[in-house]
């Protein structure tokens, strides 16, 4: 699940990690007097606007129709309420939004951090995610902080460091002291960096996060050390644990679709293509995913029904792949190990009827456990339906269908 940056930096300050401070807002209104109490509490000339999505390269992306960026410095009340009014309700387009963009429904009115010090302000990168070939935790961080930690990682990756922590004994004191003194700090700023590592990774691991990200960490001209953006992704798994946080989900940033399925525990994922497909694991579903590719066609859609279909869950799956105007066939695939056969079968005669007015292919292809009581169930519905035994076969009407 992902959070916003509003609520990932909420949660940080729980576990005493320094954020850039600032208000969530839903009208301009609300921006406007939110920098009137940051101006009045902080004593920051200036404020950040920054819209609030689940997306990355806020401040590049911009307003369609609009001259705005994502990111904006206000000088004045009247240019926070110029902004605001710009972002809230608009849809920014980013690197990572594609062409759609996303609406932005709330702004982040943040205090300015860039005053003056007696030491020069430095930005700096810093994330930690589970590295799957070692089995543990690494701390990824570079002293070229900011929006452009990409090209970094692609033009010179002799500035991304490492640290990997082992998950017996977690974070060391040496291992955050290594990362300050890799990043340049001294002094106060290499104390307040060390202490900043900690309480984040501790951070990463009390919230069950997948990923947590600050770019850019930085340093303040009075040597604080603060994270001014953060992204933070918590392991859908672990929301058992955190009713707190699992309450900061926010549905309107999510594929409607794709909310529709968790209902019915379904996992799945919407593409572009325009053969959707129904499938029980997800190696399986890879596989299709690609047969149907090489058949020539373009799958519509992830979806993994796991091993304990039942009937309704198969309908309902089928009404979501329905739903996308795009398909114009439905593979089903089955191998039946734990999930029975026939469950599938009679789960898609009873969407067959229960939507009617079927007018695409519907290929459906059924292996293993009661395959042969699946088979006589849907041959003797009537159903317009195309069975295959083979994989091949189902290549080769997935192809006949697209074409």
């Amino acid at each position: 699940m992902n959070l916003h940056e509003y609520q990932a930096k909420e949660l940080l300050k729980k576990y005493n990690v320094p954020v850039q401070e600032g208000i969530a807002c839903n009208t301009p209104a609300e921006a406007e007097e939110a920098y009137r109490f940051i101006n009045t509490q902080y004593g920051s000339k200036f404020a950040v606007v920054k819209a609030q999505i689940h997306a990355g390269g806020r401040g590049k992306g911009s307003i369609v129709g609009k001259d705005q960026r994502g990111v904006a410095v206000a000088k004045s009340a009247e240019d926070v309420l110029k902004i605001a009014t710009n972002l809230i309700g608009g849809t920014l387009v980013t690197i990572q939004t594609g062409e759609a963009g996303k609406v932005v429904n709330k702004v982040l009115v943040a205090q300015d951090v860039y005053y003056e010090g007696p030491n020069p302000v430095k930005e700096f990168y810093l994330s930690i995610l589970l590295d799957r070939t070692k089995g543990q935790n690494v701390i990824m961080y570079s002293t070229e902080g900011g929006m452009n930690i990409e090209d970094v990682a692609h033009d010179t990756p002799e500035k991304i460091f490492k640290e990997w922590v082992h998950p017996g004994g977690g974070l060391q004191g040496f291992q955050a002291r290594k990362i300050a003194f890799n990043l340049g700090l001294s002094g106060e700023a290499f104390k307040n960096c060390t202490k900043f590592v900690t309480n984040l990774y501790n951070a990463y691991v009390g919230l069950d996060c997948g990923m947590l990200e600050i770019n850019p960490l930085f340093k303040t001209s009075d040597d604080k050390i603060i994270a001014v953006d953060c992204k933070m992704n918590i392991d859908d798994n672990a929301l058992m644990r955190h009713a707190d946080v699992a309450a900061l989900r926010d549905l309107s940033e999510e594929d409607p679709t794709e909310v529709e399925a968790g209902k019915f525990n379904l996992n799945f994922v919407k593409l572009d293509g325009n053969v959707g497909c129904m499938v029980n694991g997800a190696g399986l579903a890879m596989a299709t995913m690609d047969m149907i590719k090489l058949s020539g066609g373009e799958p519509a859609n992830f979806l993994d029904v796991g091993g304990t279909a039942n009937a309704q869950t198969v309908e309902a799956g089928f009404r979501i792949i329905m739903k996308d105007p795009k398909v114009k066939a439905i593979l089903i695939n089955i191998f039946g190990g734990i999930v029975r056969c026939d469950r599938v079968a009679q789960g898609v005669i009873d969407a067959y009827q229960s939507i009617g007015n079927i007018n695409i292919p519907i290929i459906v292809r059924l292996q293993g456990t009661n395959a042969d009581v699946a088979k006589k169930l849907i041959d003797e519905s009537g159903l317009k339906v195309q069975s295959a035994i083979l994989l091949s076969e189902a290549a080769d009407l997935v192809g006949k269908a697209v074409a």
